[in-house]
């Protein structure tokens, strides 16, 4: 009877710790709260791993990658449309989110730090001339990247925490829409959280006032890092009311988000949410100032690096190429003919200058 009871429970720990493996790497997840009807989400279970996420956003964009996407979530859309934006909000400290509006959820794997920094430079390198809206912010590590149009119109977003932590004591901020609950308007980590909340309601108030950028040719791309919630977890833990009234507040907030967004867009962009308790790796980046303007190359380096390649590079050699040897052989047809003309049947001028000299 005591060899059974071992067995049982060796068999029960099993299980157990089956569940427990199954959870951790199935934990994290990735929903799409919004996107066109020309961008078509399976839904299913299918996981997708974390560094396909760039390789994700670039094929709702309607941009080549490098690598086959094999991950049946994502059907082939129509060539000629393409989403005028894609919001990226990823959440750090909770493993998902109950997103009841979503159109699909699908497990997070192999959660490693990623950026969007190989989409934004497609997004840049095809749309220079329409100076497209990019925007790459974190605000727990006040991380920010601004190119094209976005400089001017995200110029008084808040970014920095003491900006932040500002704009939430002004007039119209979050703290007198929300319930605040049991979150503490004096703690450090409940004000992290509430000033990400503020950033959020913030990009739509500025996207609100400059609607004519959603109308233009080029796509815009959205990258937000919130990490509030993980600061939360770690203060206070995951069954104290501060992170559970954290976790509602901000599912509700990210829904209107999304909304505001899909609608500012005329229904034509694509917003996804990623949930990670951690990442498996510190992501090292550097920061960016607001007032940094990007640059195709960088003749001044101390570095001695080289240009930067531009994809228009081989278009614009083969053009160059062949309409200077179609040139060259014109040129040397017009001097052979030129050179081998008889004056006398050839050419009219000559025959009336003969015509003349006869004459005389």
């Amino acid at each position: 009877m005591s060899d059974c009871r071992r067995m049982e429970a060796i068999c029960s720990f099993a299980i157990l710790l089956c569940a427990f493996v199954a959870t951790g790497v199935h934990g994290n997840s990735l929903a799409v709260l919004q996107a066109p009807e020309f961008v078509s989400f399976q839904k299913g279970d299918w996981p997708i791993s974390g560094e396909k996420i760039p390789d994700l956003v670039a094929l709702t964009m309607g941009f080549s990658i490098r690598e086959d996407l094999s991950w049946p979530g994502l059907r082939a859309g129509p060539l000629f449309q393409r989403p005028r934006a894609n919001v990226l909000v990823v959440v750090r400290g909770v493993d998902s989110l109950d997103l009841p509006q979503s159109l699909a959820s699908y497990p997070l794997e192999n959660s490693v730090p990623f950026t969007l920094d190989s989409v934004a430079e497609t997004v840049h390198t095809l749309f220079a001339e329409d100076t497209p809206v990019v925007l790459q912010l974190a605000p727990s590590e006040e991380r920010l990247y601004m190119l094209g149009k976005a400089n001017a119109v995200f110029e008084d977003l808040p970014v920095t925490l003491q900006q932040i932590r500002a704009r939430l004591s002004q007039e119209g901020s979050v703290l007198d829409s929300l319930p605040t609950k049991s979150l503490s308007r004096n703690a450090e980590a409940d004000l992290l959280f509430l000033s990400e909340v503020q950033v959020l309601h913030d990009i739509t108030a500025l996207l609100q006032r400059h609607r004519h950028l959603a109308k233009d040719h080029s796509p815009d791309l959205y990258s937000l890092e919130l990490s509030g919630l993980e600061e939360l977890s770690r203060v206070y833990g995951k069954d104290s009311a501060q992170y559970r009234d954290a976790t509602d507040m901000l599912i509700t907030v990210l829904q209107k988000f999304g909304e505001d967004v899909y609608s500012l867009y005329g229904n034509g962009a694509v917003v996804e949410v990623v949930t990670v308790r951690n990442f498996e790796a510190p992501l090292t980046r550097k920061s960016r100032s607001i007032l940094e303007s990007k640059q195709i190359s960088n003749p001044g380096s101390p570095y001695n690096l080289a240009y930067k390649y531009n994809f228009q590079y081989a278009v614009i050699f083969n053009i160059v190429l062949w309409l200077m040897i179609v040139l060259a052989l014109a040129v040397i047809a017009t001097a052979y003919n030129l050179w081998n003309m008889d004056p006398g049947y050839d050419s009219i001028i000559y025959r009336m200058t003969n015509q003349k000299i006869r004459m005389d």
